[in-house]
């Protein structure tokens, strides 16, 4: 978080990605899109390009949009929801 504040000082809007809410919520980073994933996760699970397209196009609107430092934006969607999507994906690969 200190080299993402360092960046804003010098002017460059930043946003972090994040599956702690709790940790962003003590830290503060300027702007959070929090997903409520495993750790590790921050994209969704792998092969599910929708998914990580949509977490991306989050972090760029939050950008432009959030209102105040520490603004964190939820995204709607459970592991769960996230973990049946790429299972179905895998499966439609093989």
């Amino acid at each position: 978080m200190l080299v993402q504040r360092e960046i804003e000082r010098r002017g460059i809007p930043t946003v972090s990605m994040s599956v702690a809410r709790d940790v962003s919520a003590q830290v503060r980073p300027p702007r959070v899109v929090f997903a409520p994933f495993m750790m590790g996760h921050h994209f969704g699970v792998p092969f599910h390009r929708e998914l990580q397209r949509r977490m991306i196009l989050e972090a760029l609107d939050h950008l432009v949009h959030a209102q105040k430092s520490g603004e964190i934006r939820v995204v709607p969607i459970t592991w769960a929801q996230a973990r049946k999507e790429g299972r179905a994906i895998e499966e439609q690969m093989r």
